[in-house]
């Protein structure tokens, strides 16, 4: 292995260690004095009587700690077996309420259920009544009945029936199958009983089945009715709208048809009061016409009444139309017969006046009669629906 300059500076860097030699050890100063063994001794002594001391006054207090830790521990124990009791108490306390409470909402639904129960068989009994009413007497007339709002609540049955939640039907249902549905007490029968028994329930089921046949189709009926009505109630709505000059169709929707309450023509402030714009599209030309016309006549009237009366020429030879053998007209009879004949086509076209003012009154009166009818067909339209679901529902 050839040497390189880096390994001779490294080998020359390495130098010898030097072992260093310890000094020599001195005797203690006074390890042979009988004075310095002495003190060091009383030293010692009074170190081991402090200690003893403190040993002893740590042992006390360790003892005093220890007696109170332990009435400590009793006390606890002691409030731990209180604690547990009155915890028992309150425990028991708490269950005889629970139960109690439990017990009072068992018993306020057991009423409730029977309250129901009852008021059901009630409704029942009701309808059985109507139903046997309704076969006994053949009804006439509208196939519908009106039913009673509640005083107190304003609303009728079908609305109430309607505001009930779904747990609340269940459990009605439950109480009308309870009374509707009878056990079967078969118990100990023999053959003819059990023969006699299901013929008994096919009765039943065959009367059931028909009397659900005909309130199918008094159903049908009642929908017809009430296509008919509001098609009849459509008929008078388009009159009416022609009557007011207004679009056929614009009384039969939903909502009544909008007015102008502005012009779109005119950039000024529009002083009319509502009124008054509404008036403006009722159909309000026939009044205003009616209105002019009764002005122009009066003016007419006061100018001809107001005239000067002149005498006519008196003939000298025979009036004219005389034919022979009639008398002479004396003096001044032609001017009243004249006036006669004024006062009496006056007379006859005030009754003419008359009569057309009675016959627009018996109009306006027919119309009120038509708009109440169509008021109570619509009420009676809302009561048989509300009918109806009442029906569906049952």
């Amino acid at each position: 292995m050839r040497s390189t300059p880096a390994l001779r500076r490294r080998r020359l860097s390495r130098k010898p260690e030097r072992r260093r030699k310890k000094p020599p050890q001195t005797p203690a100063e006074g390890e042979g004095d009988p004075e310095f063994i002495k003190r060091q001794d009383q030293k010692r002594s009074d170190l081991d009587e402090q200690l003893k001391e403190y040993i002893s006054e740590w042992r006390k207090q360790r003892a005093k700690e220890e007696d109170e830790l332990k009435k400590l521990k009793e006390k606890q124990a002691k409030r731990k077996i209180s604690r547990a009791e009155e915890e028992q108490k309150m425990a028991q306390r708490k269950k005889e309420e629970e139960e109690r409470r439990v017990r009072e909402a068992e018993e306020k639904k057991q009423r409730e259920i029977e309250e129901k129960r009852m008021r059901l068989e009630e409704a029942e009994k009701k309808r059985q009544a109507m139903l046997q009413a309704m076969k006994d007497k053949d009804k006439k007339g509208p196939n519908f009945t009106i039913a009673k709002k509640e005083a107190g609540l304003g609303l009728s049955s079908a609305a109430m029936e309607r505001n009930k939640t779904k747990e609340q039907l269940e459990e009605e249902k439950k109480i009308s199958l309870s009374f509707r549905i009878k056990p079967l007490a078969i118990e100990g029968f023999n053959e003819g009983k059990l023969r006699e028994k299901a013929q008994e329930l096919w009765e039943l089921i065959v009367k059931l089945e028909t009397e659900k046949y005909d309130l199918e189709e008094r159903q049908k009926r009642q929908d017809y009715d009430l296509k008919e009505l509001k098609e009849r109630q459509k008929q008078q709505l388009r009159h009416k709208a022609l009557k007011k000059g207004l679009d056929p169709e614009a009384l039969t929707g939903k909502y009544p048809p909008k007015i102008q309450v502005a012009s779109k023509y005119e950039r000024r402030v529009d002083t009319r009061s509502y009124d008054d714009k509404k008036k403006l599209f009722e159909g309000g030309w026939d009044e205003i016409s009616k209105d002019v016309n009764e002005k122009i006549w009066n003016e007419k009237k006061e100018q001809y009444t107001g005239r000067q009366k002149s005498k006519l020429p008196k003939w000298f030879g025979e009036r004219p139309g005389k034919k022979a053998g009639e008398p002479e007209t004396p003096e001044g009879e032609e001017d009243a017969k004249a006036d006669e004949d004024i006062v009496e086509d006056e007379d006859e076209v005030e009754e003419e006046v008359v009569e057309e003012e009675d016959e627009e009154a018996e109009e306006d009166e027919e119309e009120e009669e038509e708009e109440e009818e169509e008021e109570e067909e619509e009420e009676e339209e809302e009561e048989e629906e509300e009918e109806e679901e009442e029906e569906e529902e049952e």
